[in-house]
């Protein structure tokens, strides 16, 4: 189980990775970053991409989500609800953002944010690792 350094190194291994970090939406503060800023600075950029994080995770069009169908847990039934948003692609003509939300057992407000080159990258991969590393990302 991967902490937030050994998360940053996997997705730098992308093709085309330019440059990731993890945020907290709430603060907008970064808790790692590894690469590159799309604006030299990580901080600034953390800021900007958590008003995007935060912007998708609380509107109503975007929050509304099917129930999922009960499942089991010993003899009682258990809805799971999770976050509505699994992601955001924000699509750039030199790059991809991709914001991915982590989910915890604690109410987590934090995302992986990875940019990647556009000629480079591989947009579906990248997708599919991040939310592999999400999954896998420790928060301690």
């Amino acid at each position: 189980m991967p902490g937030i350094d050994e998360c940053l190194l996997d997705a730098m291994r992308l093709p085309g990775a330019r440059g990731a970090a993890v945020v907290d939406w709430t603060s907008g503060l970064a808790l790692g970053t590894i690469g590159d800023s799309p604006n030299g600075d990580h901080e600034a950029t953390a800021a900007e991409t958590a008003e995007v994080a935060r912007m998708a995770a609380e509107q109503p069009a975007f929050a509304l989500e099917l129930p999922r169908p009960p499942t089991t847990v010993g003899s009682q039934a258990v809805t799971g609800t999770g976050s509505p948003v699994e992601d955001v692609i924000v699509t750039t003509r030199a790059g991809y953002h991709i914001l991915r939300f982590v989910e915890t057992d604690f109410d987590s407000s934090v995302f992986l944010h990875l940019w990647l080159d556009r000629a480079e990258g591989n947009l579906a991969l990248a997708r599919i690792r991040l939310g592999e590393m999400a999954e896998r990302l420790v928060l301690a």
